[in-house]
This record gives C-alpha cells, structure tokens and sequence, in this order.
C-alpha cells in the first residue's frame, strides 16, 4: 500500500504558514469524556481564523491512550467530525493527530488517522530513550510510509531528548516529511535542525514550524541564513503549532499576521513585534508554569479556556495535574497586563452566537 501523501491545497497552507493550536482534552467533573465541550473547542478554533488543528498531542494528554481509558480513537473522531461539519465555508483546513509509541503503535495510531480523515501525523519522539538515533529514524521511515509526517523535537524537561545535527540532517531526507515542529526551548538545539534542513536536498519542501512556546515571536521573525557549498540558503519559520495557541488563538491568528505584514514591509514595525513577543512568553511562563517545571501547563490552559467558558473545568485525567502553588496569581498577572493579547471579547461573542 503507498503512503497518503499531503493534498496539494492543504500543503499550500503550511507552507504559506499558519496557525495549528493544539487541543486541550474536554472533561466533566467526574472526569469522563465531555463531549459537547469538545466539539464546541473545534469549532472555536476552527471560528479564529486557525489554519489547522492538533489533536491527541500533549495537550489532549497522552493518557488516552491507556486501554483503561480508551479515548485515542473516540476523540479523534469526534474533533473531525465536529470540523468537517462546522466548516461551512469549506476553506482548507489541516487536520493533525498525535502519533507515538514504538514504530507498531506509531503505525497503528497512523492508521487509525487516516480512518478518520486526518492530513499530517505529528510523530513523537518522546519516550524512547533507550534507542539509537538509527533505530529512530528506521520508525520514522516506517510511519511515513503510512502517512505525512511532521516531526517533532521536543525539550527533555518534558520527555524529549537531544538529537545530533547528524540525526536532523538524515531526518529531513525522508520523503513524505512535511515540516518539522521545533519545541527544543533551546536557541542551539532549534539551530541544529534549521541547518540541517537547508543542507538537505529536501530544503524547499520541509516546512518549520515553532513549538518554542518561550520564544514564538522571534522565531517567526527570524530569518536564518547559511552557506552551503558557495549558496546561499534561507529558512524561516512559516507558523507555528503550539500548546499555547490553544488560549488566546484569535489573537495567535492576529499576531501571526502581524509578522507576515512586517516582513513583507521590509521589517518595519519589527520592535513593537520583539517587545509583544517578550509578552507572549511571559504569557506562556504563567499558563505553561515553567517556574514549576511546566507541571501545571494542561491545567493552566483548561483555566483559560474555563474563564472564557469553553471548558466547564479544569480536570485532568490524572487527578495528580493541577495548578502550582501561585500559578492561578500569575495567569491573573498577565491577564491584566497583556488586555491586547487576549481574546475574551472574541470568545464571548462566539459564545452568544451558539447559543
């Protein structure tokens, strides 16, 4: 069986760059699978101009996949078909879902995808530490073979691990990788794939995305340059897909436009943009709480999402995640500070014209 490859249209619009949240996981207060409230999150970021979203990543939380909880297949479903219903205009819209586990799971996961119409895997590398970075990139070949692949660099506070540059230049020559998510938080590590992908053969065809949920602004302002073998080559970061795109995604969408008039416009308005983007990230210490060691990011996020009445509470599937000591202090912080940055208003409105 040949490998789904990425419809042409759906590619254009990671490639021109767009905003991809990716989705909390909607729960009651007995912490079972609401529904309702996560088919209504699909249609809010679906409504914010969002040109994609991921689901079953680490913000839907990993645990759904427990047989004893059993919500991988069940919330795939329901998130697409909220959003092939709720699209009416039937604008091009991407479709990601989580993929990980040793290469059989990863493959079934891919599988299961497709089964319910969704576009690109975002491939976890997390939770393999004991392979070697051959083993890895043999799985990576493997899933896509199933399906397109985003790959996916994820900081070790979390479960990631460092990769060599060696790694990320072998990584971008597998065919069917559309674009690589860099979530490393660290300006060398985010360096190493960059430079990686623009000595590859393949440089034209992957797209960066930012998952430097402290650094998302510059990110997308910067523009790399290198030279390979007497040429120069350019790379920037086209979008972004992030955990903190799930709050605030109207004004994501908003912001990443910004970005893309300020470059088109030789640079100009770049220093307001740099200061926003200092906001962003102290946004995103407050609700990721990377004082604590990011324990409190999924349930700073559901908090977001409760105030703004999206999500009845902020419950986790693991009754161990709540909010750090201070945490709800902070997020009151930057709520007050950052008035511009927010979409309150947006959702609101949204919400009288549902109901």
């Amino acid at each position: 069986m040949s490998a789904k490859t990425l419809d042409p249209t759906l590619k254009s619009v990671l490639h021109n760059g767009t905003v991809i949240p990716a989705i909390p996981l909607a729960l009651n207060s007995l912490r079972k699978f609401d529904e309702p409230r996560q088919r209504q999150l699909a249609r809010y970021y679906l409504a914010t101009g969002a040109g994609g979203l991921a689901v079953a990543v680490h913000s839907t939380q990993f645990e759904i996949r427990d047989p004893k909880i059993n919500l991988f297949e069940t919330v795939l479903k329901v998130v697409s078909d909220e959003l092939d219903s709720a699209n009416h205009d039937c604008r091009p819209f991407i479709k990601v879902s989580g993929l990980c586990g040793p290469t059989a799971q990863a493959v079934s996961e891919a599988e299961i995808a497709l089964k319910y119409g969704y576009d690109l895997g975002l491939l976890s590398m997390g939770g393999l530490q004991s392979w070697t970075e051959k083993d890895i990139l043999q799985r990576v070949r493997d899933v896509a073979a199933v399906m397109p692949i985003i790959g996916f660099y994820l900081q070790p506070s979390v479960g990631g691990r460092i990769f060599t540059y060696d790694f990320w230049q072998e990584f971008a020559e597998i065919k069917n990788i559309e674009a690589i998510k860099v979530a490393a938080f660290n300006r060398y590590q985010t360096l190493d794939v960059v430079r990686a992908v623009c000595t590859s053969s393949r440089c034209n065809e992957i797209d960066l995305y930012t998952g430097n949920d402290d650094n998302i602004i510059p990110d997308l302002l910067t523009k790399y340059s290198f030279d390979i073998k007497g040429k120069k080559v350019e790379k920037e970061f086209v979008g972004g897909l992030l955990g903190h795109w799930a709050v605030w995604t109207k004004s994501a969408v908003e912001l990443l436009n910004e970005v893309k008039q300020c470059k088109a416009n030789n640079n100009t308005g770049i220093a307001e943009l740099l200061t926003k983007g200092i906001e962003v990230t102290d946004m995103n210490a407050a609700i990721f709480d990377s004082a604590n060691s990011f324990h409190g990011c999924i349930p700073g996020i559901h908090e977001v999402l409760r105030r703004q009445g999206l999500l009845e509470g902020r419950w986790c599937l693991n009754p161990n995640e709540e909010l750090s000591a201070g945490q709800m202090e902070e997020i009151d912080r930057v709520c007050a500070a950052y008035p511009h940055l927010i979409d309150d208003e947006f959702v609101k409105q949204l919400l009288l014209s549902e109901f």
